[in-house]
């Protein structure tokens, strides 16, 4: 485990994750959020449209369409970051 900062609030924690146990709620709702925003065919590809639409700050959007787990999709829409 390591002494980190978490991305969403500043807190400081001990742990694997990047973000606080307090805050890793907070993250799978707007992944879940952001999973099912790309389910939509109508779904655009320019962010600040995505933050606006799905209601995600952009500090967290841009880390959530940089992660592994939507880097895939980011690629396919080309997101305009």
């Amino acid at each position: 485990m390591d002494f980190k900062k978490c991305k969403r609030c500043g807190t400081f924690f001990m742990s694997g994750n990047d973000v606080c146990p307090n805050c890793q709620p907070k993250d799978i709702y707007e992944m879940s959020k952001l999973r099912n925003y790309f389910e939509n065919e109508n779904c655009s590809n320019v962010f600040n449209t995505i933050s606006i639409d799905t209601g995600i700050i952009s500090k967290n959007l841009n880390r959530y369409l940089n992660s592994n787990e939507f880097s895939e999709i980011s690629e396919k829409l080309n997101i305009n970051l």
